[in-house]
């Protein structure tokens, strides 16, 4: 049977159609596989591992989370290098981006002469403006201020508004500094004019730094001026003491040292460098001196700039004094003179001596006794006595002679001269010999003694000095440490209260006397940061018992103002009934909430507060600022560094 034309050439074009579509499903297909292989093999080799791809059509999709908005962007760029980007689809995320940390926050000021200048990174909390009043505060008229400093919005970190603080209230003392500020540390590098300013200086940024800010300090002092320039060692048996021993560097003390070491000098001796020194030569002109020293076995050596006092002991073989001596002069340097003496003695075997003797008793009181040439003498001893004890402090008891030497009065002036360097002390005064003993509390003040000594007697004489040093005495080391001064208040204040007018911020007549005892101690302490705190039950109105307690506090600053006592140091606030000690439901627990507390003002209140401790207290809007970024005052204390006072009244507040 034939198939009609028609049928067969229906059915040979439906077979090539489906042809047609398997073979064009199949070559999509391929096409799909080989672009998603190319284009995933090309990220595998870009180390773009994250990424997937996968085709649909002509069209690539890239999916997967990128690290990084740069890796993203890589991942398009290298899919888009094997296809046409404009069929590269992106379905891909970027992590999320960690916040970033908090810079590192410090701060570096310079002050000198050319004026101050600030540079580093400090929190936006810290108020730039605030930070700059207070350096203007610090600066003198003149001194141009530097600003460097950048600002960053991260929270300020525990500790840094204590410690730039501090660093800036440490400025104000010092023209020639260096401070470097972070919340850890606070380093501090200055110059100051002398040793003892030195010691001061870095007693006071001790005991005013915050606790919990490391303080390292590198506090430099010129070298002294001494002059006369000065060494003098007396050799007695076998043991060599130092009045006096002055050197002009490191190298010749030690080498004046290591002499004297050889002839018995004890540990705990040193040699003051200074400036001054007469010769290059100063170190071996003293080597030379004390090799002859203790050649003779004993005597006394001075050197007073050029000039050298040899005094053999009394008994010393004369040949051997004319052999050492002969040595001595042969040895030493050009520029050295040497006046060598050996004491003469009378016909029982004793030194012959005149006197004149003055003692200073520890209350200040000096008296003379002793020889005088004629009236116009004493009246030159004793108007030179009353200039430097004080005309109320001198008693004389001098009797008048034709027995003295011409130099006496000049000899007489130069033991109270050195008199005049002790705390308490006697000098005696003969012919040939000035001997002086006591007690003081100056380190210097054998060295001082010495050189007063070897200028006004000139040389050749012959003189001791027996003069300690006792630090009670010392006025830099008997001055209280803070915490010491906050002991001292409690005890003065263990049974004496401060008494109050009744509901007034008026102090009692009978609160005079512990004020004055508070006025004593805080007169001894000195200028030490102090907030005085008024506190009161919880009787009334709560605005009515913050006023109260702020002019009672302000009473008590008033009356030590009146009584002399530097106050600029010191601030009174008041509390209210917010800071109870004890319960405000019992007579005997609002008597002792209606109180006055010293707070010493140096630690952190962020960080002391679980300690019990008072924060610093600003006294001005520039100094608020900078607290406020991380800190805040914790007004219940009444431990630590606080002594409380109770408020003695019969009527509540």
């Amino acid at each position: 049977m034939r198939l009609p034309l028609t049928l067969t050439v229906a059915t040979t074009f439906g077979l090539a159609g489906i042809v047609s579509l398997a073979a064009a499903s199949l070559t999509a297909t391929v096409i799909e596989d080989t672009t998603q292989s190319s284009v995933q093999a090309a990220l595998d080799k870009s180390g773009l591992e994250w990424a997937e791809s996968y085709a649909e059509g002509l069209n690539v999709f890239l999916s997967g989370t990128a690290p990084t908005e740069a890796e993203r962007f890589m991942a398009m760029s290298t899919a888009g290098g094997i296809v046409d980007a404009a069929r590269v689809i992106d379905n891909m995320n970027v992590a999320a981006i960690a916040a970033l940390a908090a810079p590192k926050f410090s701060v570096e000021i310079l002050r000198n002469e050319g004026g101050i200048s600030v540079i580093g990174l400090i929190p936006l909390d810290s108020d730039r403006d605030a930070v700059l009043a207070r350096l203007k505060r610090a600066a003198d008229r003149d001194e141009h201020i530097a600003d460097f400093m950048e600002t960053a919005d991260y929270e300020t970190p525990i500790g840094w508004s204590a410690a730039l603080r501090f660093a800036l209230n440490a400025l104000e003392d010092l023209p020639r500094s260096k401070i470097s500020v972070s919340s850890e540390v606070v380093r501090i590098t200055a110059m100051t004019d002398s040793g003892e300013e030195k010691i001061k200086l870095e007693r006071d940024l001790r005991s005013d730094a915050p606790k919990n800010v490391e303080l390292v300090l590198d506090i430099s002092a010129p070298r002294p001026v001494i002059t006369p320039f000065t060494m003098r060692a007396i050799l007695h048996e076998g043991a060599l003491r130092f009045d006096a021993c002055s050197a002009d560097t490191k190298d010749a003390r030690n080498a004046i040292l290591a002499a004297a070491d050889e002839i018995g000098l004890p540990d705990g001796q040193d040699c003051r460098i200074g400036l001054g020194v007469p010769s290059p030569t100063w170190a071996e002109a003293s080597v030379v001196s004390l090799e002859a020293l203790g050649a003779l076995g004993g005597g006394t050596i001075t050197l007073t700039d050029a000039d050298i006092s040899l005094v053999a002991k009394e008994g010393t073989d004369p040949a051997l004094f004319d052999q050492v001596v002969a040595k001595a002069e042969k040895n030493l340097p050009e520029l050295f003179a040497l006046h060598a003496v050996l004491p003469t003695v009378n016909k029982d075997g004793e030194a012959e001596r005149v006197d004149f003797t003055a003692t200073l008793s520890p209350e200040g009181l000096m008296q003379m006794r002793g020889k005088l040439g004629n009236t116009l003498s004493q009246t030159t001893i004793d108007s030179y006595a009353q200039a430097r004890f004080g005309s109320e402090n001198v008693y004389d008891a001098l009797r008048l002679t034709e027995q003295v030497p011409a130099s006496w009065p000049s000899r007489v002036m130069a033991g109270l001269d050195a008199l005049s360097q002790m705390s308490y002390g006697a000098v005696t005064v003969t012919e040939d010999f000035v001997e002086v003993s006591g007690k003081t509390g100056s380190q210097n003040a054998r060295a001082t003694i010495s050189q007063v000594l070897a200028k006004r007697l000139g040389e050749g004489q012959q003189f001791s000095i027996d003069v300690a040093y006792v630090e009670a005495l010392d006025p830099l080391a008997s001055i209280p440490t803070p915490e010491e001064c906050i002991a001292k208040l409690k005890a003065a204040q263990s049974e004496v209260k401060i008494s109050f007018e009744p509901g007034s911020g008026t102090l009692d007549a009978s609160a005079a006397p512990i004020i004055d005892a508070i006025a004593v101690i805080l007169d001894d302490c000195g200028d030490i940061p102090l907030e005085i705190q008024g506190h009161t039950d919880s009787q009334g109105r709560e605005s009515m018992n913050l006023a109260l307690s702020q002019n009672r506090a302000q009473s008590v600053l008033a009356a030590l103002r009146d009584r002399r006592i530097l106050t600029s140091a010191y601030s009174a606030k008041g509390y209210g009934e917010v800071s109870p000690i004890a319960d405000n439901e019992t007579n005997a627990g609002r008597e002792a909430n209606r109180r006055i507390e010293f707070v010493l003002l140096q630690t952190e209140a962020g960080e002391a507060s679980s300690e019990g401790e008072a924060a610093p207290t600003s006294a001005s809007e520039g100094e608020e600022s900078l607290d406020n970024s991380a800190e805040a005052v914790n007004e219940g204390s009444s431990d630590g560094e606080s002594v409380t006072q109770e408020s003695s009244e019969d009527v509540q507040n």
